[in-house]
């Protein structure tokens, strides 16, 4: 009885931190069947016969691609024409500058070496209201500056019937090499490789992005000057995977449910410097904010709410972490060769705080003691003692390098945000009933297992 007590009550809590799983944004189905090649439209013929200056509009709702635009032009869609391309090239290839494509349905089932529905060689092009599903990537851009890439859903085209196609093995949904000044703003991706990849492109900004079911939700390799600010991802393998940067603003996303995998994150920093991480909400993911060999950055006013561990730091040198929210995460903070980040004015629920003077702020620093996980990874198995009485007597009387612990020397006694500045990431009803659903399922485990001890104590009393 006890057994199943027990048993019971750690299944549910195993549920109630995985959540609900998440609903595909797009449907994954394949394409209708646009018949022979020979009975639609050719794409390329109609920009042929254009001019260049002119404004293209596609009346016919099914057109075969692919094509190539070498001239300045602005194609049409009015949101109902429809691109099919079953060739292993770019549906719509742009050479030219100042092209413009609005309003196209875009069917790539065909793959290739970095096949995608719209491959930009050209500058200031315009890509808006795009739907694209396809088998390679959505969007890519080459030596492409100056573009605007704006309100367009891209995702996964899969075949009827077969298995999804693992992650690694997809495309990315917006990609870019060595392509500079761009803005990449109000798009919809779900279940590609990357959501959205930047790499040695600078002076992004990418902005009201929603990014699901991929595995990073926004990659940033190798750049600087870039603006990520107030995007949403949900789902991924992490949420904003930003490496070998400079100079870079991450400022007010929602990066939420990153947990399926044992190396999710809310947000990574990897080799980052002289950059901002600020007001960031990052709930439910295994890991909120991870930071490793990086130095020289702000970690400012993020709300860490609900994740495995809130923070994590190795080998991470001179960075600011002020003025953070860490609330209800299983493990507030590890830290292990890390030295003279600066701590302070952080509120750590699992801290316990003395105001002495009423100023609202700690009289006693908070540390972080490196001593768990030091001994789980030397020892995994260990990691089935994770907050027994006997892990935690250990972990307080091993305190004799206390003085190199990275540590808050001025906890907060409140919150730094204000209540109504915690909501959930998605805002919806939906969301909200999952979290109250989760918090319900917590108080019947906790009473089982409140019940199994009793249970336990009792059984020992009477044998005694």
């Amino acid at each position: 009885m006890v057994a199943f007590l027990v048993l019971t009550a750690a299944m549910l809590l195993n549920l109630a931190w995985a959540g609900a799983a998440a609903s595909p944004i797009f449907a994954e189905s394949a394409a209708e069947d646009p018949g022979s090649a020979s009975d639609i439209p050719s794409l390329q013929r109609l920009i042929d016969e254009a001019n260049p200056g002119d404004t293209l509009v596609l009346t016919e709702e099914k057109y075969a691609g692919p094509a190539v635009l070498t001239k300045k032009l602005t194609i049409e869609g009015g949101k109902t024409a429809i691109i099919y391309n079953e060739m292993p090239k770019a549906a719509i290839r742009i050479e030219a500058s100042d092209v413009i494509v609005r309003g196209v349905n875009i069917l790539q089932s065909a793959a290739g070496e970095e096949t995608a529905a719209i491959a930009v060689d050209g500058d200031n092009v315009v890509l808006e209201e795009l739907r694209i599903k396809t088998v390679g990537f959505g969007i890519l851009l080459r030596d492409a500056d100056h573009a605007l890439i704006r309100n367009n859903e891209i995702s996964w085209l899969r075949a009827e019937g077969e298995a999804d196609t693992k992650l690694g093995q997809k495309g990315n949904g917006i990609d870019l090499y060595n392509s500079h000044d761009n803005r990449i703003e109000e798009n919809t991706i779900a279940g590609m490789r990357d959501g959205i990849y930047l790499e040695n492109s600078n002076g992004q900004n990418v902005e009201n992005n929603r990014l699901y079911g991929s595995r990073y939700g926004i990659h940033c390799m190798y750049v600087k000057d870039t603006r990520v600010h107030n995007n949403q991802g949900e789902f991924n393998v992490t949420g904003a995977m930003i490496m070998g940067v400079r100079n870079v603003q991450v400022t007010d996303n929602s990066f939420a449910k990153q947990s399926q995998n044992a190396n999710s994150q809310g947000i990574l920093l990897f080799d980052v410097q002289n950059s901002a991480i600020e007001r960031n909400f990052v709930e439910g993911n295994r890991v909120g904010i991870y930071i490793e060999l990086s130095k020289d950055n702000q970690v400012k006013e993020n709300s860490v709410i609900r994740n495995f561990i809130g923070i994590q730091f190795k080998q991470a040198e001179g960075n600011r972490i002020e003025g953070n929210d860490f609330i209800s995460n299983v493990i507030e903070a590890e830290a292990t060769d890390s030295r003279e980040n600066e701590m302070k004015g952080n509120y750590w629920d699992s801290a316990q705080g003395l105001d002495m003077d009423n100023d609202g702020i700690s009289d006693i620093p908070y540390a972080i003691n490196p001593f768990y996980q030091e001994l789980v990874a030397k020892t995994p198995a260990f990691q089935l003692f994770f907050q027994s009485p006997g892990m935690t007597f250990l972990s307080e009387m091993i305190t004799d390098e206390e003085k190199s612990w990275a540590m808050d020397s001025a906890p907060q006694m409140k919150l730094n945000a204000a209540s109504d500045m915690l909501p959930l990431p998605s805002g919806d009803a939906e969301a909200k009933t999952v979290i109250s659903d989760q918090t319900f399922i917590l108080i019947i485990a906790t009473m089982l297992l409140a019940t199994a001890i009793i249970t336990i104590l009792y059984s020992g009393v009477s044998k005694s």
